[in-house]
């Protein structure tokens, strides 16, 4: 797993599948075969100003950072690059098994193909 550091990969990630949830809300995408390397699975944290000042922006992320760790090694897809954003008062307070569930429900919905529109 690699971290995403760079503003267009997270602007490029915000274009694609997106699922939220009571504690988070994630989006994923899969990387065009030119880019990085194909095996790593790219992830990255945000939160806005919603969250509250800095201590609780950090909190969120160390939360959301605790989950995709035991997570997305199993459950994320190699040559996906996935951004987890933080909910106003969910994150933080939400139980931390609730979370993890959360993220779980998430990747498998981005995962899935999604319905022809009519």
């Amino acid at each position: 797993m690699e971290n995403l550091k760079n503003r267009s990969d997270f602007l490029r990630a915000a274009r694609a599948n997106k699922q939220g949830t009571a504690g988070l809300m994630l989006q994923g995408r899969k990387r065009a075969p030119d880019e990085c390397d194909q095996d790593l699975i790219r992830i990255g944290f945000t939160c806005s100003k919603k969250i509250g000042n800095a201590v609780a922006r950090n909190r969120a992320k160390r939360r959301m950072r605790e989950i995709a760790r035991e997570l997305v090694p199993e459950l994320g897809r190699a040559g996906w690059d996935y951004v987890l954003i933080g909910r106003p008062k969910a994150t933080i307070d939400r139980d931390f098994d609730a979370l993890r569930g959360d993220l779980r429900y998430a990747l498998r919905k981005v995962h899935s193909p999604k319905p022809p529109q009519k």
